[in-house]
């Protein structure tokens, strides 16, 4: 039977709450009182076609790239889905990341691939080694996967590593899609999207976790007008059509990006720095540290994650990722960005559990 579920959504929806949340992988929401837009321009209908041309000009120059390469779509998960439906075919051999974000596993096994891995690893900093991808590449790769920021360590790929690995998949006739969903969150010297690397380089991304706007359901595909153009068409089986306000405020947010981005860089600083702290003091525990994203992936060294992450959540009412979503048990992943006063907290409680011999 064709794989049509994916368990960290369903974790997500049903088990990652609690009053002291750092299960979260965005930001805070940001208010729609505090969007510098007039509530009165708003329409519930309107005329989107294959796309809304402010909001892909908006995303075009955002990027640098010619509006027919950008393909609007509902947040950075069904970018994934549109972009890897409209390359590959059942059957057809794609590259993924291990670890990897479980939902984008999900969607090359309900789209019936046959799914390859090469590693990233601890020692490297989480980093893609493009030697990896090499051993890992056969001449019947069509596709290879990469999250950058990675998601869950937020581990960033240079922009001279990316560049081998589009070298590595032209050499067998293969594509190579980067999720940027997270790549915002270098907030000093953020990198150029990879898409400007060569026509193999196939991009998805999104204002859901860096900008709080997830509700606005704003994301986009990358990829050459004549890719574009059939992933276009492929999602008339799936949205059809956006919903149009969404559509209006979206373009109302690329106007105001930096105040959005400011407002979340702040949070996620002040979170990471009390994360560095805590995670200097704590033996029982270990990351690869970053400057950047809105995530850690921690190790916990001397004792079973899963079962610690079940009695913080039931006895402290605080809740993280469980590793098995990334294929790594003993690690989970911690959220910042949300609100200091609750991360300050959450961190407590994981000591005083700790303290407890949990």
């Amino acid at each position: 039977m064709r794989h049509k579920h994916s368990d960290y959504m369903n974790w997500s929806k049903t088990e990652s709450s609690a009053r002291f949340n750092l299960a979260t992988s965005g930001v805070a929401s940001f208010p729609l009182r505090e969007l510098p837009v007039h509530l009165e321009t708003l329409e519930i209908n309107g005329d989107s076609g294959y796309g809304y041309p402010p909001l892909q000009k908006a995303i075009a120059t955002y990027h640098g790239v010619d509006p027919d390469c950008v393909v609007e779509s509902e947040g950075t998960s069904m970018a994934n889905h549109l972009a890897m439906a409209a390359i590959i075919e059942p059957g057809d051999e794609v590259l993924i990341e291990h670890p990897a974000y479980g939902p984008i596993l999900d969607i090359a096994h309900y789209l019936q691939a046959n799914v390859k891995r090469f590693a990233r690893t601890s020692e490297t900093g989480w980093v893609v080694d493009s030697g990896e991808i090499l051993h890992a590449i056969t001449p019947k790769t069509r596709l290879i996967v990469i999250t950058n920021l990675h998601n869950p360590t937020s581990a960033l790929t240079p922009d001279w590593v990316l560049r081998e690995v589009g070298e590595i998949a032209r050499s067998v006739g293969a594509l190579v899609l980067v999720d940027e969903v997270y790549l915002d969150a270098v907030y000093h010297g953020t990198p150029p999207t990879s898409f400007h690397f060569g026509p193999e380089f196939v991009v998805t991304s999104s204002l859901t976790k860096v900008y709080g706007v997830s509700g606005l359901r704003c994301g986009w595909i990358l990829a050459t007008p004549e890719l574009a153009w059939k992933m276009r068409r492929l999602n008339d089986l799936y949205s059809a059509t956006a919903v149009y306000p969404g559509l209006l405020l979206s373009v109302a947010v690329f106007k105001h990006l930096n105040l959005l981005r400011e407002k979340a860089r702040r949070i996620v600083e002040a979170d990471r720095k009390l994360l560095l702290d805590f995670l200097t003091e704590e033996s029982a525990f270990s990351a690869v540290w970053t400057e950047w994203g809105t995530t850690s992936f921690v190790q916990a060294l001397d004792r079973n994650a899963d079962d610690f992450l079940r009695k913080l959540r039931a006895e402290h009412n605080t809740s993280a990722v469980p590793g098995r979503f990334f294929e790594m048990p003993d690690h989970f992943r911690i959220g910042m960005g949300v609100n200091t006063e609750m991360f300050a907290e959450g961190l407590k409680r994981i000591r005083r559990a700790i303290s407890q011999g949990q």
